[in-house]
Parts: structure tokens; sequence; C-alpha cells
């Protein structure tokens, strides 16, 4: 049986198309039949330009007061936009040579300014409606402020690099297509296990297993290391992180005991070299003739970041005769560690300052008795100078997890080294990287 269309609805559909076409919103002769097309081609509408944008970088030694009135803006406008970001972001942060842009209107109005304050974070500072006004009649400038954190996602990956003659972990890795920063996180993981300026060797492994952070197709930096191994002078170190007892995440070896020790085996990142050892007898290359040197000499670039060994606290900042610029931190336990012939100190650094371990509190440089830029790392035990290479060996392991929390670190790491295994075995025909397949982590 044919069934009739309602007409009620045949009414209503014609109504809406009459209604379309003499609002103009379709494209061709709204009187054609279905079977004939238009030969006319549809015409863009051009918007008119009511902004114009400015793109540039900070320069050297510019204070955001500066850059904003460098850009002709008033100082009312200036005064309201600092006060706005007040709350988000300190103008003392503004650092040369980040990106910034600013958008106003064609009347010179600002409408928007925008500052890359790192990779990860936008801070942006608008307009806000005009409705203020002073005295009734002239509009105040209002702006608000936020800092926005840049949307990223993680793939997990995996890389197998060994170290041959003359190689460092930050050249290899350099090598492969990575920067400095995954080099630097192996680094903080291995710290109290592995001095990577000394004790690398031809032969040496490393098997990490790390996330990759992506933006917009690309390259955005690094997320976690979530598992490794180092193979070192024929030791097997692994790492697999987990949550402690307080929910923090760190790194263990696969017995679940801490890889974090007391100290850090060395207070410089990678590459510096250990130019002179702990001596009772050494020709001193200024003054001639033989003298204890009771210290470590790492040889490094002027201006390297020396960092804080163990947490603790400052007991001496200032110059003290042929140490030159030197930075004297307490630690538990009776001992001392002490940073001679800087260039400068951390910015703020002062006696009676708690420090943690990793803390930047100096440069290297050559103040003082010194030929050249390094650094004279000395550790004082119960008041007497000790040799730091020999006295990291005698340190105790790190603690372990707490038995109640053993069984869940297990899980964690055959499951993570388990992934690792497999993604190794998939990218082996060809030695490169291989993500994973599973969902990124936002």
């Amino acid at each position: 049986m044919r069934h009739r269309r309602p007409r009620t609805a045949t009414l209503i559909r014609g109504a809406i198309f009459a209604g379309i076409c003499a609002a103009g919103l379709l494209t061709g002769s709204c009187g054609q039949s279905s079977g004939q097309s238009s030969s006319a081609a549809p015409k863009d509408i051009p918007l008119p330009i009511d902004s114009q944008s400015i793109d540039a970088k900070v320069p050297p030694n510019a204070t955001l007061e500066v850059l904003l009135k460098g850009q002709n803006l008033s100082t009312e406008t200036t005064g309201a936009m600092l006060k706005a970001m007040s709350d988000v972001f300190n103008p003392k942060d503004l650092r040369a040579h980040q990106t910034y842009r600013i958008t106003r209107t064609l009347d010179g109005l600002l409408r928007e300014f925008r500052y890359q304050i790192d990779a990860d974070r936008l801070l942006r500072v608008f307009a806000a409606p005009a409705n203020a006004f002073v005295g009734g009649s002239s509009p105040a400038p209002s702006f608000t402020a936020e800092v926005i954190t840049l949307p990223k996602e993680f793939q997990v990956e995996v890389l197998v690099v060994d170290i041959a003659k003359g190689q460092s972990l930050v050249g290899v890795l350099e090598a492969r297509g990575e920067n400095v920063q995954l080099a630097l996180e192996l680094a903080n993981i291995y710290g109290g296990e592995v001095d990577f300026n000394s004790d690398l060797q031809p032969g040496d492994r490393f098997e990490i297993m790390f996330e990759r952070a992506m933006r917009n197709g690309e390259f955005a930096g690094y997320g976690r290391v979530l598992a490794a191994n180092m193979k070192n002078a024929g030791r097997k170190l692994p790492a697999v992180l987990f949550e402690d007892g307080d929910g923090k995440p760190a790194y263990y070896d696969a017995d679940g005991r801490s890889l974090k020790r007391q100290f850090l085996k060395s207070p410089l990142p990678f590459d510096p070299r250990i130019t002179s050892q702990f001596s009772n007898r050494r020709f001193h290359p200024v003054y001639g003739g033989y003298r204890a040197h009771q210290g470590v000499d790492y040889g490094a670039p002027y201006g390297t970041a020396v960092n804080v060994v163990a947490s603790g606290v400052v007991d001496f900042v200032g110059t003290q005769g042929d140490a030159g610029r030197m930075v004297r931190v307490r630690h538990a336990s009776g001992y001392q560690t002490a940073y001679l012939h800087l260039s400068a100190f951390a910015p703020g650094l002062r006696v009676g300052q708690r420090v943690s371990q990793g803390d930047l509190i100096g440069k290297v440089g050559t103040s003082g008795a010194s030929t050249g830029p390094h650094l004279d790392y000395r550790i004082i035990k119960n008041g007497t100078y000790v040799d730091p290479v020999a006295e990291l060996k005698r340190m105790p392991k790190g603690e372990a997890i707490a038995a109640s929390r053993l069984p869940a670190f297990a899980a964690v790491r055959d499951e993570q080294y388990g992934q690792m295994a497999a993604l190794i075995a998939a990218a082996a025909p060809s030695g490169a990287s291989h993500a994973t397949p599973a969902a990124p982590r936002k």
C-alpha cells in the first residue's frame, strides 16, 4: 500500500526552504529544479581586518614594563596589565629570547598579550569587555591574565645504547637523535650509584623505557623514565619507577631498595672529568712544591652548574683565600661538603638556608688559587677531610620499600620490564627506538 506523506510536514519543509532562500544562505537559484545546477561559483565574503599582531623575542636585559612601553602602550595600559598578571606571573621571571605576541585593534587598543614562559606554559593577558568607565565617559583599561598549560601527548618508547671508547652518554644519545635532557634524567636516577663523569667505561649499556612528549606532532620534551637497565663495569643496575608510601614517585632496584643515596656521587652534570685526586702529597700547580690536596678536582667549562650532593644547611657562602668563592653545606651524620673556586653563587643563597639534594648552589669558575676553570669538591667527616671517592663507596645503600608495599612494587616491576622487553624485541631488527601501541597519556 502506498502511504501519502502528511501535508502538514510538507508545508513546514516548504516554509523553511523559502526562508532560507529569502535569507540568501543557499548558493545558486532556489527556483531551479533539483536536476539543475548553478554555473555561478560561490564568492568568498572577505571579513574586515580588525586587529594586527606583532611577534618578537624578548631582548637581553629587558623588563616586562620596558618591553610593553617599547610597543607604544600607554603607562595606564601597562600598569593595568601588570596588575592583572600579578597573581599568576612574576614579571621578574621574564627571560631573554623567549617569544611573545602583542595583538592590537586598528585604533591601537591592546587586545591580547602572549608570552611563552617555557615549553609547557603560556602567559595570556587579554582585554576585558569595554564596560568600565572613568567619570562616566572614558573607558578604563581592564585586563584578565591566565597561565595556560599547553596540552601534549606522551608515547612510550624504548632505546638501547652502548658506550664505546671515548664516548659519553650525552654524545651517544645525541647521535641517536635525543637531547641532553634524557641523559640528565638518567644521571638523576643513577646519581647515587654511578659518577657519570668518571665511572662510565667502554662496553657499558643502557636500556631505557621512557615517555616522549609530543605537541601537534612535534617533539616537546620528555616525560617520565618508566624503567631502565644499566650495565656498568660488569654490574647490572635496574631502575623501576614506583610511588612510595607517601605517593611520591621514586626509583628502586629490582629488590625494592631505593636508588637514592644520602650523597650523589658527583656535584656536576655530564662530561667534566677528574683532573686531580685526593692526596696527602700533590705538586701544587700555582705555588709549586708538594702539599696535601684535600678534595677532588673536576675539570669543567666555566659556568657549569654545581649541585649540592646531599640535603643540608648552608654554613658558609663567600670568598676564602686560596679557595676563592666557596660554598660549604652541613649535612646529617657529621658530614660537611665544600665547593671551591666558584665563579658565582646561586641567586639568593645565604648562610642558614636549607637546601635539598640536587639544588643549584653555584657555578664552576677559577677564583682563588686556580690555573683554570674547575671545581674542587671536598667532604669533611666529623671535622676531618676524607677522600670523596672512597667515602662514597662506604656509604650504605638506599632504604627498602616497606614490606606491605612489596607486592604492589613487584607487580609494577614485572609489568614495566615485560613491556620494555617486548618493545626492545620489536625494535631489534632496526636498532631504532620503538613506540608502544598503548594509548598516549595526556
